[in-house]
């Protein structure tokens, strides 16, 4: 339950922030880029260890790569709205129903894993809380401020805003009719996902391919925020064994 609720309410926290603070594109940017340092860390110390250590064989990989490649093919239908690009479009040309789909799967997919995690507060839970929030902050700007929203019925931003907070409580939901056997492959996918969207963010190209301190120090503390969760996490693991 607590489970549920934190996802629902990352979603709606992060659109209600959008809504009100959309017009702010660099905190968007920065919250973006905060995100991908703590969620590449979450990857790389959590998924990864987990799904290698698995006994579902040694061709994870290639459901990792999967994880790569379905979310490029997802981008082709939200316009790189994890990454923070919604500036570059307009309503025209992201379309509200490409845009729910493409979100939909990717939260959907991302709920899968969750179904056999152990923990109610698993790092793997938090990195999907800590992603939801800037890409809930994007799409709340996106959808409430546009400037044909007050002519048209807030009714379709509110079902998409809808369905993307329920997506990945419904695929935790499925995930529970899953043979347990199977999360590291699920697993596997979604490590390939957040690989994807982290590294596109953080490896972007600066303005002028120029240093930029500021985003370095977001990664930096994004990144350590998912450090000291890892050291928390790994502490409470070794505690609840005993």
């Amino acid at each position: 339950m607590i489970t549920v609720v934190l996802l629902i309410l990352s979603v709606i926290t992060g659109v209600f922030l959008g809504k009100h603070f959309g017009k702010k594109e660099k905190l968007a940017k920065n919250l973006l880029v905060l995100s991908a340092g703590f969620l590449i860390t979450i990857c790389l110390n959590e998924v990864f260890p987990q799904v290698y250590t698995s006994e579902a064989g040694s061709n994870l990989g290639i459901f990792v790569i999967a994880g790569v490649l379905l979310q490029m093919i997802l981008e082709a239908l939200t316009k790189g709205f994890e990454h923070g690009h919604f500036h570059h479009h307009n309503e025209h040309n992201i379309l509200p129903v490409a845009l729910m789909v493409g979100l939909f799967v990717h939260a959907f997919i991302e709920g899968i894993p969750l179904a056999n995690e152990e923990q109610q507060l698993s790092p793997y839970l938090l990195g999907i809380v800590f992603h939801n929030l800037p890409i809930s902050f994007i799409l709340g700007a996106f959808l409430f401020n546009r400037k044909n929203e007050s002519k048209t019925s807030p009714y379709p931003s509110l079902l998409i805003v809808a369905l993307f907070s329920l997506a990945s409580p419904m695929g935790m939901l499925l995930g529970n009719y899953f043979n347990p056997g199977l999360q590291p492959y699920f697993l596997a996918i979604v490590g390939g996902i957040f690989l994807h969207i982290s590294s596109v963010i953080i490896f972007e190209s600066n303005k002028n391919h120029n240093i930029d301190w500021v985003k370095i120090g977001l990664v930096i503390v994004g990144v350590s925020l998912a450090l000291i969760m890892h050291l928390f996490h790994s502490h409470s693991a070794a505690g609840h064994s005993h």
